[in-house]
């Protein structure tokens, strides 16, 4: 199960697209003549200073879950956790999950991708409310009338069949005593993330100083 932003993606890749036409434009002369100045090297530092962003913002975000554990990368971090360690899953304004940290104590991330506006919790709760009148049930379960939900309630279904079980049903003892150090997630910076944004704004700075300076 894998989730991603459509739109961040189509951004981000519309941004690369810009910006090699722009690079095009600016070493090899299409609207006019090459310059290789300062201010050149500046604005093109500056396009993958944007490059960058897309790619950290646009691309990287994520919510994946597998057999072993759930992942979740945002722009400059990556979680994963052991269904074992997660200790709770919401979906309301943006998905969010509870878990066993490195150390033992209880964190928490939100997830970059299928954040929901409170508005729009607020109108997509009023016409449960709504819909539940009418056919005069009982009061709705809210979740997964919004992305946010709707994924939160898929994580958690994931999370509640990767558990070990025995045949009938019941915790795996056997399993458990298999893995002697608890389950806990890690949290972990994103390298190429990072430096996509860091080498690019220093470069343009560095090319600013250096200019000001000769």
């Amino acid at each position: 199960m894998t989730i991603r932003s459509t739109g961040g993606r189509v951004a981000a890749y519309a941004w690369f697209v810009f910006a090699v036409l722009n690079f095009v434009d600016l070493f090899a002369g299409v609207t006019g003549d090459p310059d290789y100045s300062a201010t050149t090297f500046t604005i093109a530092f500056l396009l993958l200073l944007g490059c960058g962003i897309a790619y950290a913002v646009g691309l990287r975000p994520m919510i994946m879950g597998d057999d072993d554990a759930l992942t979740v990368r945002n722009p400059l971090r990556d979680v994963r956790v052991p269904w074992a360690a997660v200790r709770g899953i919401e979906g309301k304004n943006a998905v969010t999950v509870r878990f066993a940290g490195p150390d033992g104590t209880e964190l928490e991330t939100r997830a970059w991708v299928h954040q929901t506006s409170p508005r729009a919790q607020a109108k997509a709760e009023a016409r449960a409310q709504k819909q539940a009148r009418k056919s005069q049930g009982p009061t709705l379960d809210l979740r997964g009338r919004t992305p946010t939900g709707f994924v939160a309630q898929q994580l958690n279904e994931m999370r509640d069949r990767h558990r070990p079980k025995t045949k009938s049903g019941a915790p795996d003892k056997a399993a458990a005593a298999r893995t002697e150090a608890p389950a806990r997630g890690t949290v972990t910076w994103s390298i190429p993330a990072v430096a996509a944004l860091v080498v690019p704004l220093v470069a343009a700075i560095v090319t600013v100083v250096v200019s000001t300076l000769s």
